[in-house]
């Protein structure tokens, strides 16, 4: 039975997409089956992230309200074998229940290793139905004092699930000196065990400017601390990425 983490923050502008595309192309590339659901209604940017611009013409509603089989509107990409994205409707259907979803990702689990879910910003309605079925979440936030407190309540409302860990976005070493803080106060500051640190890296904005995976810039930066990530969501020990 598959996995299904949702990649959550409660702010909007840390990451979560770029972090969901780079981990979900990273366990492919490791052979694994994942398959990448947005369920950031009307925002939805992850098929950019993923290099499938425009691909997808059925959303996770179409599937978890019975218009469409998950086989047929889940997009395969074209170039990474085993990865496949779901994307997200434009609006929420009133009839989507959160036991409609829970009955999706139960079917995803049987066709998948992962199932990795981009939730939405804020803590209402969109991120309640993203982290309804979870088994795991991960908690992106950068190291400025807004998105620090908006982690810690974005943990509030994840005490259902047994395993909830921080992923540091977008780090400066520079930036880190100014504040006179360190990775070890992000963590104390959110409450949760670290994941990964990924730094600040031009070639994510690059990357989905030009429709390419980050995964095909090689394993550095951002790409390589998500290949990490992706390492220790398979159970493997790897040292936390220097940032310099």
């Amino acid at each position: 039975m598959g996995t299904v983490v949702s990649i959550t923050s409660g702010k909007g502008g840390t990451g979560k997409t770029s972090i969901t595309g780079g981990v979900g192309c990273s366990l492919a590339l490791m052979g694994k089956r994942v398959l990448c659901i947005d369920m950031d209604i009307g925002l939805r940017n992850l098929d950019i992230t993923l290099g499938l611009n425009d691909r997808a013409l059925m959303d996770f509603s179409d599937v978890a309200l019975g218009r469409c089989p998950l086989a047929r509107a889940a997009v395969d990409h074209p170039d990474i074998q085993g990865l496949a994205l779901l994307t997200a409707p434009m609006s929420l259907p009133a009839s989507l229940t959160h036991e409609k979803v829970r009955a999706l990702l139960d079917t995803a689990r049987t066709l998948y290793d992962y199932i990795l879910i981009d939730s939405p910003a804020g803590l209402g309605g969109g991120f309640r139905l993203a982290v309804c079925g979870a088994d795991r979440a991960i908690v992106i936030s950068t190291n400025d004092a807004s998105s620090l407190r908006d982690a810690q309540r974005t943990v509030v409302e994840l005490d259902q699930l047994r395993q909830v860990h921080l992923v540091m976005n977008r780090i400066q070493t520079r930036l880190l000196r100014k504040l006179r803080t360190t990775i070890d106060d992000a963590m104390d500051a959110a409450g949760l065990p670290l994941l990964g640190v990924v730094p600040e890296d031009p070639q994510v904005i690059l990357c989905a400017n030009l429709g390419q995976p980050l995964t095909s810039r090689g394993k550095k930066g951002a790409a390589l601390a998500c290949w990490n990530i992706a390492l220790r969501l398979e159970g493997q020990r790897v040292p936390i990425m220097r940032i310099r």
